[in-house]
């Protein structure tokens, strides 16, 4: 092969490993050009999406380019949702679901997503998140996982992922080889989950091992460090983890995909290139990019740095062509699951709203003050969410409350603002509700000193005060009346709004 034509094909498997994304709602330019030259994949954000009909035209237009191209999105459901960015999710997330704890739920809100998804044109999903939330501090997983029990979470895993390939969607377990039991957030820096081998195979692994036995085709690896497997590189990587114990130990054959591979935890260190070219040395098969770098220039960036290693002999062109191959594969694979998959219209039972209103729990002081007959002064209390969370995704009960009660009133208070002494509980919180009911809505407040410390003060001073936790529900000392919804989705504001003014509470 001449030199030109093997610069030609090296560039071809180059671009088709990566899965980038890019600005706007309708296809850009270099990304209808890339894919004529091999790009496989693109995956969506929230910023290409207006509407499950906008969707469907620009992925239509994508795949006039290549009838087998791979269309991602990073949709969990719950706190993390692109396709209902705007609105806020109107299924619950996983921690609720884990909460219900019936399979058959699970399936049937996967099966409502899967549907919507396909009718938008998206052929891979990267969800559900398969950890286990073993550690209630951590700040990067809480309730997008189904839970701390590993045996809970596989079989929620198992149902999420039958539910949604029946509607013929892939689906793709992350984040390998588990991020529940971590302290620091990825997007900024390397975690490290330093347990033993035992402990792994324990508590992490399950969920994992029941996702390539339910058939998952492609799992995503997660940016953190598992000394028991690998000292040095963490797990995207790491061959140890992603050949050894990924494909060797638990047997899966499908897709690797990479987590952002942007995120500072695997850049901080090696840069967005040099990242890319380990990782797929290591046995990821598809890169994910373009959450923050979007632009043209970054895959021309990382198809130079690809085809670099290759000549340069820091990357064999077996792997290279190996990686391809994969896309390829799960390329067909998915365009058949997609072709074949269930019809009907997403949302039309409205299943996301009845597991939502199901995974809400009271305490017995919440039920007898229930119900609302008055319109309530609401105070949210808003933490800074990770980067997983969009910045613009609604949250909170004061606006779903405000539709059945008229009248209410609401204040959002940031922790910095009560820090800083620009806001004051007593002004924006107390005063307004003299003389009313009045409502805390509170996210991850056992994980948020300030949060904390904001609820026992409102309550102490109100102890007639319902307190709504949104996220996990913790070990506060709070002994006012608490509702717990398990997740911050639109769908669970609105089963709490439900539950405050219905005449039969839960």
């Amino acid at each position: 092969m001449s030199t030109s034509k093997h610069s030609s094909a090296l560039r071809r498997l180059a671009l088709s490993v990566l899965q980038p994304g890019f600005v706007g709602t309708e296809a850009p330019d270099w990304i209808l050009r890339d894919i004529g030259d091999g790009l496989a994949s693109v995956v969506l954000f929230s910023r290409n999406i207006v509407s499950t009909e906008q969707v469907a035209r620009l992925t239509a237009r994508l795949r006039a380019e290549n009838p087998d191209l791979i269309v991602a999105i990073d949709e969990e459901a719950g706190d993390v949702t692109r396709i209902e960015s705007a609105t806020g999710s109107s299924r619950p997330g996983n921690f609720a679901l884990g909460t219900v704890d019936d399979v058959e739920l699970t399936e049937a809100v996967a099966a409502d997503l899967g549907r919507q998804l396909r009718t938008a044109g998206v052929s891979l999903d990267y969800a559900p998140s398969a950890d286990v939330n073993s550690n209630p501090d951590n700040p990067i997983i809480g309730v997008r996982s189904f839970g701390s029990d590993p045996e809970v979470v596989a079989r929620h895993t198992t149902a999420w992922i039958r539910g949604l390939q029946s509607s013929g969607v892939a689906a793709c377990a992350k984040h390998f080889p588990g991020h529940g039991d971590v302290a620091v957030d990825s997007h900024h820096d390397l975690p490290a989950y330093p347990a033993g081998l035992d402990e792994i195979a324990a508590q992490a692994l399950p969920p994992f091992r029941a996702a390539v036995a339910a058939g998952v085709r492609a799992v995503m690896s997660g940016h953190l460090l598992v000394p028991a497997y690998d000292p040095d590189l963490p797990a995207t990587l790491s061959r140890r983890i992603l050949h050894g114990l990924l494909r060797e130990e638990l047997g899966f054959d499908g897709l690797v995909v990479s987590d952002a591979i942007e995120m500072g935890a695997v850049t901080r260190r090696y840069g967005i290139d040099g990242a890319t070219v380990k990782a797929v040395a290591a046995g990821v098969d598809a890169v994910c990019v373009g959450g923050e770098s979007a632009e043209e220039a970054t895959v021309a960036l990382l198809v130079k740095a690809l085809t670099a290693a290759v000549t340069g002999g820091e990357l064999p062109e077996e792997r290279l062509a190996e990686a391809a191959g994969r896309v390829r594969e799960f390329a067909r694979w998915s365009a058949g699951l997609r072709a074949a998959g269930a019809a009907g219209d997403a949302a039309g039972d409205g299943i996301g709203h009845v597991a939502a209103r199901r995974a809400v729990r009271l305490t017995g002081a919440a039920r007898a003050a229930l119900p609302l007959t008055a319109a309530p002064h609401v105070v949210e209390l808003a933490p800074v969410t990770n980067m997983a969370i969009g910045k613009e995704t609604p949250w909170g009960v004061a606006g779903p409350l405000r539709e059945r009660l008229p009248g209410t009133t609401s204040v959002r208070v940031r922790g910095q603002e009560l820090e800083e002494g620009t806001v004051a509980l007593e002004s924006c919180a107390l005063e307004p509700a003299v003389g009313r009911p009045l409502v805390i809505v509170a996210r991850d407040a056992a994980r948020h000193t300030w949060m904390s410390r904001a609820v026992t003060g409102l309550t102490a001073a109100r102890p007639d005060a319902i307190v709504v936790e949104m996220g996990l529900p913790g070990t506060t000392t709070v002994a006012a009346a608490q509702i717990f919804t398990h997740g911050a989705s639109a769908a669970s504001g609105v089963a709490a709004a439900e539950v405050l003014t219905a005449a039969s509470a839960l």
